[in-house]
């Protein structure tokens, strides 16, 4: 797969990429923000369909959830991109990643001590 990627972006170029980067990141939002803002009535009908499905014995796709699932698989994939154009190790990610989800957890802690008090 990094060989493929690395194909990709070296026939592209890192400026192109990284502006195609930016439309992946712009459509997974889009996609979040739509999941997010569903209305009263779709939820209506989706919680139809969900009791509807099992007794028509149909499969229920929630299709917000799948387009979510595409944009982000689009966003990994220019990651990975990126990350290889850079040379940077997946476990330097996983290093400051590790780093950055302690200090948020941290900061949970800290705000329920605050709210106890």
């Amino acid at each position: 797969m990094n060989e493929k990627l690395r194909k990709i972006i070296n026939y592209y170029g890192i400026d192109k990429q990284l502006k195609y980067f930016q439309s992946e990141v712009f459509e997974l939002n889009e996609a979040i923000i739509k999941k997010r803002n569903t209305g009263a009535l779709e939820n209506v009908v989706n919680g139809i369909l969900d009791v509807m499905s099992p007794l028509l014995n149909t499969e229920r796709k929630d299709y917000s959830k799948e387009n979510i699932k595409e944009e982000l698989a689009d966003v990994m994939v220019m990651l990975k991109q990126i990350q290889l154009y850079y040379d940077i190790s997946t476990e330097d990610i996983k290093r400051i990643m590790k780093l950055k989800v302690d200090r948020q957890l941290e900061r949970i802690s800290y705000e329920k001590k605050q709210k106890n008090n």
